[in-house]
């Protein structure tokens, strides 16, 4: 047999493994959210959400001060000292993101000599389950 279709048969191999390999993948993770979700589900209380499974799950908290939109013409001019006008005036309150999800707003504050935020407002519960359906 040829190098070259040896070679040829040795990428085949390989991308019928991975295929193999994704495929039990996505599977698995089906399995994993059915699990999830029926635990979620069972609760010892009617109507109360059961929710130790998640409590340990890590998130991404982010704050924002504001957004814009540039052309992408504009974004490669930017250089130091540039100004990038956003959408929220001054003093006014940052969205705290979770996920991606708001789930409060607040103010920045310095606590030895490190940035936090407090939190003004927080939105409720039900309007954040809302906001993710």
């Amino acid at each position: 047999m040829s190098e070259v279709t040896e070679q040829a048969e040795d990428q085949n191999a390989m991308a019928d493994d991975w295929a193999a390999a994704m495929e039990e993948q996505a599977v698995a993770e089906q399995d994993v959210a059915k699990v999830q979700a029926q635990a979620l589900n069972e609760s010892p209380i009617e109507g109360e959400v059961k929710l130790d499974v998640v409590l340990d799950i890590p998130v991404t908290i982010a704050m924002e001060i504001g957004r814009t939109r540039i052309s992408i013409r504009n974004l490669l001019q930017l250089n130091q000292g540039s100004i990038v006008e956003l959408d929220r005036l001054a003093g006014e309150p940052m969205d705290v993101l979770v996920n991606g999800t708001l789930v409060a707003h607040g103010e920045v504050v310095v606590v030895n000599e490190k940035f936090g935020i407090r939190l003004t407002d927080v939105i409720s519960p039900a309007d954040r389950i809302k906001n993710l359906k």
